[in-house]
């Protein structure tokens, strides 16, 4: 750990332009992991993709993403966050040109495999910036509730956007459409957006320790992929999964003995840093998992058509839009994170245990509607709150790998719950239709187990907030980043 004071926060004419810049482009590469879904169908068409190599158009995307955020996230803090930010979008601009150009099946991957270099490099750090970008705790929170509100959002936009650029274009606009919102995000990221010295890489340059810890959460997102096709019970799967974790095992071991580690371990002694990353593991599983579930409700039970699919899913982001830009930032000030938290999680459990009572003859407004607000009102209150958690960094020269690991939190979270409910969905349709259900009464059947394991993940994260999480206190000493994290121990 070095002992230089670290760089001073910077600080920008325009905060709030400086914000909306880095949700833009933080928005751009959340939609990309949703938009590409609805126009897999026509790509498969046009390109000659297999049915299994079809799959990797995502996948590919998603390794890369999520095995790199960490190492991104660190990054920000040697090499300078608006460095590693403006580095990302540049190479997710230019892979997304390239491909919307692409002729083959094997290109599209490998470009997308960039994509997802790019994405991880720009959404690592984004959220670190924010934090140093507001000092004021008002302020932060109101820019949170923003951010929370983007990351919400992007996957249901998504949806509708592919539906639209999809059936009124072609499947190349699904990547094109990034160039130019890119290269504006670009230029303004540039002009605009200021930037915190990176403490230099001699402060962390962990060969080591940046190997094992990306070959390790590639290696769980890809055993989380497969475990899709070869089931959890499978040598396989479990041959890599063992794999994965002695990896990620031994990078935890380096980094409690190496000088200058990739991931100092000392922000774990935080316990909101530590809780709030389990929470926001666990809450996004059970959420990524509802929406999966959904989309399929929507389309193989309801029968509606993929514009509609994105369409039927907006009462939930308009009413995450009410809470997290209208109420959240108030709701902390006036009772305080953990109180908004577990508030939050109570009403999103209680939305997912009213979908997990859908019939298989469901009325669209009387059966979904109501779940969707309540998780749209937990959401929107609890997700500005358990960020300012998991961000609660002694020094600004933290915020990057704090963004990393609250991003990397996310994407394990987000594949592990949509591989696991996806599973258990399928698993209780084949014993229905074993026992001579209809389709239609198999399938509805799988998603209300499915939606009630996935309020069960949601109640465990709201037993960890409970029980890990602590008020901070309001006299702690700030100045001083040491004295910062005596207190953030403590706390």
């Amino acid at each position: 750990m070095s002992t230089s004071a670290p760089p001073p926060v910077p600080t920008a004419k325009s905060p709030w332009l400086a914000l909306t810049i880095l949700c833009v482009g933080n928005l751009m590469i959340i939609l990309d992991g949703s938009i590409v879904t609805v126009a897999l169908p026509t790509i498969q068409q046009d390109l000659g993709f297999t049915q299994s190599g079809l799959a990797w158009v995502v996948n590919s995307y998603l390794i890369a993403f999520a095995g790199l955020l960490l190492l991104s996230g660190r990054l920000g803090d040697l090499l300078g966050s608006k460095h590693v930010f403006t580095v990302g979008l540049v190479i997710f601009t230019v892979a997304s040109l390239a491909c919307g150009l692409a002729t083959s099946p094997g290109a599209l991957v490998t470009f997308r495999f960039i994509q997802g270099v790019g994405g991880a490099l720009a959404s690592a750090v984004a959220l670190g910036m924010i934090i140093n970008l507001f000092q004021d705790a008002a302020e932060r929170a109101k820019a949170l509730a923003a951010y929370a509100f983007v990351g919400a959002a992007g996957s249901s936009l998504g949806l509708i956007l592919g539906g639209v650029l999809t059936q009124s274009f072609s499947w190349e606009w699904v990547f094109l459409v990034n160039v130019p919102i890119g290269v504006v995000a670009i230029a303004l990221t540039v002009r605009v957006v200021p930037g915190l010295r990176g403490i230099g890489l001699r402060e962390g340059a962990d060969i080591t320790g940046a190997v094992l810890a990306t070959g390790g959460l590639m290696l769980l997102v890809y055993t989380i992929i497969k475990a899709e096709e070869y089931t959890w019970s499978d040598a396989r799967s479990l041959g890599l999964l063992a794999a994965s974790l002695l990896l990620l095992a031994a990078f935890v071991w380096r980094q409690s003995r190496a000088a200058k580690p990739l991931l100092p371990l000392r922000i774990f002694r935080s316990r909101n840093i530590s809780g709030a990353n389990v929470i926001m593991l666990l809450m996004v599983a059970g959420l990524f998992g509802y929406q999966f579930c959904t989309a399929l409700y929507f389309q193989n039970v309801l029968g509606y058509d993929a514009l509609k699919t994105g369409l039927a899913f907006l009462p939930a982001p308009v009413t995450i839009a009410i809470v997290s830009l209208g109420l959240a930032a108030r709701l902390n000030q006036r009772f305080g994170p953990r109180a908004v938290l577990i508030g939050g999680l109570l009403l999103v459990a209680a939305g997912l245990a009213l979908l997990a009572r859908v019939p298989s003859d469901g009325q669209y407004a009387v059966d979904v509607v109501p779940g969707f607000v309540l998780i749209g009102l937990g959401f929107g209150a609890a997700m500005p709150a358990l960020m300012g958690q998991a961000m609660s960094v002694s020094s600004p020269t933290d915020a990057g790998i704090a963004s990393g690991l609250v991003n990397t939190t996310q994407q394990v979270g987000a594949s592990l719950g949509t591989a696991v409910l996806a599973t258990v969905a399928a698993s209780r349709t084949a014993t229905l239709l074993g026992e001579h259900k209809s389709q239609v009464e198999a399938l509805t059947g799988g998603f209300r187990l499915a939606y009630g394991l996935s309020a069960a993940f949601v109640l465990v994260s709201l037993v960890i907030a409970v029980v890990v999480l602590r008020t901070p206190r309001a006299d702690a000493p700030a100045a001083d980043p040491a004295a910062s994290d005596a207190a953030a121990t403590a706390g």
